[in-house]
């Protein structure tokens, strides 16, 4: 009888070393990213920031002395990789950072619901937390957030009527289109027309007809990928002398270097630290400067939006470790649910009602000059 009940206590506590990590072991955090397919531009820096972040964690020590493993898997920018990606990285990992791509985001929800692993996604789709999943914490501000950013902007302009092109097969974009038009009238703007494409659209005419015949006095895109890029070649060539308004996921080189000139003079909205050199001195300065200098130093380029996300998602999760005390996921959440930090993102305030963290006034509204992005007058008065 004794030997039955003490064989079931040292299960027991073999499974919880397991799951909460010994002084020594290291912290096991899994990656999953789009390395190949159509978001891989995205992938491939989001995957440079988390790593130089890890290497940062531990050069310095590690996190209460135990260094950070970093697993990295490819979800090849398909939804049901992502699902196999989480099912090969769940029982050997503290913790997960999830893809920048939102339909391989929204399909491993349920396997991070029934596992109960921390959870932080690098793309910005409101599905994520709306309604709250309990170990889920969105890194980039949410669609509905960027949305809400840019009718400020267009009330701040006096500009009444804009219309909408976005991609029905991008649950960023849907949720972006979704947030322009639930809160327009709060900001005195009317939406329309509204205009629909799919990810694998490369011709564009039909829109800026519909748009030139219209009262619109913006055009606002939402999509990620290959679409922008030919989305703003066509509309240079179009003749239409409305503002174009793009959104974070073309707050990079990766759609500035292939745009080329047709991007001059277009608005772009994107995290504050992508326009980190306009920024006043103080905190969040700070640790937009610590992820410039070492990304520029290893990379020879400014750090784009989606390396913004990578780097502050590891700094958030090392930082919930660390108020943890250890690696044990609810503690982990816990702590999460209680976390105000700064990263080049902004500073996040997560509550148990609020996963996503980030507010409007982390995001600036920008335009781009000489392949550039400078802050518009609208958001350099907000940083003074």
């Amino acid at each position: 009888m004794r030997r039955i009940l003490i064989l079931p206590l040292i299960l027991i506590m073999a499974g919880c070393s397991a799951e909460t990590g010994g002084d020594d072991d290291p912290i096991r955090i899994g990656q999953i990213v789009s390395l190949t397919g159509n978001y891989s531009p995205l992938g491939t820096e989001n995957q440079k920031s988390v790593a130089l972040a890890v290497e940062k964690i531990n050069a310095a020590g590690g996190i209460g002395g135990r260094t950070i493993e970093l697993t990295v898997r490819d979800d090849k920018s398909l939804p049901d990789q992502s699902v196999v990606a989480f099912n090969e990285l769940r029982s050997d990992s503290d913790a997960i950072i999830g893809s920048p791509f939102s339909n391989s985001a929204l399909a491993t929800l349920p396997s991070v619901d029934r596992e109960e692993i921390p959870y932080l996604s690098l793309t910005p789709a409101d599905e994520q937390i709306n309604p709250i999943h309990p170990y889920v914490f969105v890194v980039p501000a949410t669609s509905a957030t960027y949305a809400e950013a840019a009718l400020q902007y267009f009330q701040a302009s006096k500009i009444s009527t804009v219309a909408v092109a976005f991609d029905t097969k991008s649950s960023y974009a849907v949720a972006g289109a979704k947030g322009l038009r639930d809160k327009a009238s709060q900001y005195g703007v009317t939406v329309e027309p509204v205009e629909e494409f799919q990810t694998t659209a490369t011709e564009f005419g039909a829109v800026f007809t519909h748009v030139r015949a219209s009262d619109a006095q913006a055009l606002m895109f939402w999509g990620t990928g290959a679409p922008g890029v030919a989305f703003t070649k066509q509309y240079a060539a179009s003749g239409l002398d409305i503002p174009l308004v793009l959104t974070g996921s073309q707050a990079s080189r990766l759609f500035l270097e292939p745009a080329g000139p047709a991007a001059e003079g277009a608005t772009i909205a994107s995290s504050v630290g992508v326009v980190g050199p306009y920024l006043p001195a103080g905190e969040l300065k700070t640790a937009v400067d610590e992820l410039t200098t070492a990304f520029e130093a290893k990379y020879g380029y400014p750090p784009p939006q989606f390396a913004q996300d990578g780097y502050s998602g590891v700094k958030l999760l090392a930082a919930a470790i660390e108020k943890a005390g250890g690696t044990d996921r609810a503690k982990v959440r816990d702590a999460l649910e209680s976390l105000t930090l700064t990263t080049p993102n902004g500073t996040y305030s997560y509550s148990a009602t609020n996963h996503s963290g980030l507010t409007t006034e982390f995001i600036s509204i920008n335009t781009i000059e000489g392949g550039t992005f400078v802050p518009t007058e609208f958001s350099k008065d907000a940083f003074r």
